[in-house]
């Protein structure tokens, strides 16, 4: 099994607003300028990124926390991860720790580097007005 990933990123704004931009399919869609469906519910299902990437919410706090399983559409049907998105305010803003675990063995380099490009400075962007 792979080893997990474990990201912080801070932004400027509050834990309410990041957790909407990664909650509300509209914001979402806005920074990653792709197709996505989300649902609100625990145990419902989600895609993102023009549907690269399903699963289904398993835990979610508003504000606070999010905890989904992922798949991505070129591994294997049964492989799925577990993404976790924990929120804290901060003087500055929010502090997101990030972790996602049970990637497939030899990807975590990529996907690292793809939270960074895809999710974290797109977001940085789009709070920042551009």
């Amino acid at each position: 099994m792979s080893q997990p990933i474990h990201q912080t990123v801070q932004f400027t704004v509050s834990p309410h607003e990041v957790y909407e931009a990664l909650m509300d399919e509209k914001i979402h869609a806005r920074f990653t300028a792709s197709a996505v469906q989300i649902n609100r519910q625990v145990d419902a299902a989600f895609s993102a990124y023009d549907g690269y990437i399903s699963g289904k919410n398993i835990e979610l706090i508003p504000d606070q926390k999010i905890v989904q399983e992922w798949h991505a559409v070129d591994w294997e049907p049964e492989q799925t991860s577990l993404v976790t998105f924990e929120f804290s305010a901060v003087p500055e803003g929010t502090r997101l720790d990030f972790t996602h675990s049970g990637l497939p063995t030899g990807t975590e380099q990529e996907f690292a580097q793809g939270w960074i490009e895809n999710y974290w400075e797109p977001m940085q962007k789009m709070f920042a007005g551009g």
